[in-house]
């Protein structure tokens, strides 16, 4: 507007004596201020035709505006901060599980009870349907940038706790290489276990998380050492001391891991002291880009704390001293084969072995109480319709011989049932 007005303004002041002097101008100097109210007319017809330029390519990118409205700002890549100035991020799944049970253990339990099922003909509980969304998962991790290094963190949580409560499944701090709180075992970590829908895995692997100190050192990119002292939570020995873990991990290539590991901790009563051990190896090899073979390998004395399905670690007499042992040995493997982007599948056999130890065997009453061994196979396939979305099915079947018998003589048990879970990850 300003090349407008300033351009009339001037053609007013100097037009106005112009036109009062007209009668003693010149034919000259008129005709020049003809030129000049042309020249003033033209600017101002560019002016105008400039402006309606500009007008019509506004009108034209709101109507394209509106036409192709912008996608709202995803939260994706902010960062996010807590009160504590600690950045963080949020996730977890929605799982819904359900099993058909044809032969096996409690109603009132959906995952595995492979070393507690009923013995043959008594009592067990069979035809049933059961189902749960206790296995939903929501977790944090945390992240605080300082002058000494990032200090990370992580909160897990489900509700497999008594009665569908809540409960604590991770809950740890990380500063350089250290960590503190609960998280996966150092001795039983689930790293090697074949996949399974079962929440609790099947005999042969563990999921035992506890509270814990570790201290992590990299020899190499290669290898690694791993110690910890753990709280076993052993509810059938008083803790004094925790338990002393190793673990050695080795990348051999790209296609081949495998992780030594040894565990040290002491039983006690109030009478009698004993130390258990155990070691382990894991191993997973990818035998192409799309077929996986994991294996883990248990051999314990005097524990049962630390992997699952197991006789009690050890017996004691009247005065409570500790009489006799469990040792056992137990190995799963399993082989997951890529089919496609969508499609996965999983076949699987875990097998655990208890020495026929007399002194061990003749101080329980009830010796249908103990197993002499267990085994599950299974297979699985999981379907991902899209990439937050999983579906499952499985099929597991596996037995379990007591070292006793029942009243009507059979010394095994059962399992048999057909598993289905739907799961979003968020």
């Amino acid at each position: 507007m300003n090349y407008i007005i300033k351009p009339l303004a001037f053609a007013c002041i100097f037009a106005a004596p112009a036109w009062t002097f007209a009668g003693s101008a010149t034919e000259a100097e008129i005709a020049q201020l003809r030129q000049e109210v042309k020249a003033l007319k033209e600017m101002v017809l560019q002016s105008a035709q400039r402006q309606n330029a500009i007008q019509m390519q506004s009108n034209a990118a709101m109507q394209a505006a509106a036409a192709n409205p912008q996608p709202a700002i995803k939260a994706e890549g902010l960062t996010l901060k807590t009160k504590g100035g600690a950045e963080f991020s949020l996730y977890g799944n929605v799982r819904g599980d359900a099993s058909y049970q044809s032969k096996g253990g409690s109603a009132s339990r959906l995952y595995n009870q492979i070393s507690t099922v009923p013995l043959g003909g008594s009592a067990d509980s069979s035809d049933l349907l059961k189902s749960t969304l206790a296995a939903t998962r929501l977790g944090l991790d945390f992240k605080t940038a300082t002058q000494a290094g990032d200090v990370g963190g992580k909160i897990e949580m489900d509700f497999l706790g008594t009665n569908d409560a809540l409960r604590i499944r991770h809950a740890y701090l990380t500063y350089g290489s250290w960590l503190l709180g609960q998280t996966w075992s150092n001795f039983a970590p689930p790293d090697y276990m074949p996949e399974t829908i079962d929440a609790f895995g099947y005999v042969g692997g563990s999921i035992k998380r506890t509270p814990q100190v570790r201290y992590s050192h990299k020899f190499s990119p290669e290898t690694n050492l791993v110690l910890a002292a753990e709280d076993p939570k052993d509810s059938s020995s008083t803790l004094r001391l925790p338990a002393l873990t190793a673990r050695l991990n080795h990348q051999f290539s790209n296609t081949l891991a495998v992780s030594a590991r040894a565990m040290g901790t002491e039983k006690k009563t109030d009478a009698d002291t004993q130390t258990a051990w155990g070691l382990g190896l894991g191993a997973k090899w990818n035998l192409s880009d799309k077929t996986m073979l994991k294996a883990d390998y248990y051999h314990v004395k005097g524990d049962s704390s630390f992997v699952l399905w197991t006789n009690q670690g050890f017996v004691t007499n009247a005065n409570n001293d500790i009489i006799a042992t469990n040792v056992f040995d137990s190995i799963t493997i399993g082989l997951t084969q890529q089919f496609s982007p969508q499609w996965r599948g999983t076949a699987g056999y875990g097998y655990m072995k208890a020495d026929d130890n007399d002194a061990y065997v003749n101080a329980f009453a009830d010796k249908t109480k103990i197993n002499k061994d267990l085994w599950q196979a299974w297979a699985n396939v999981f379907y991902s319709p899209v990439k937050p979305v999983s579906l499952g099915l499985e099929y597991v079947y596996g037995e379990r011989e007591a070292f006793g018998a029942a009243v009507n003589g059979s010394t095994t048990g059962e399992e048999n049932r057909i598993s289905a879970v739907a799961q979003y990850n968020f």
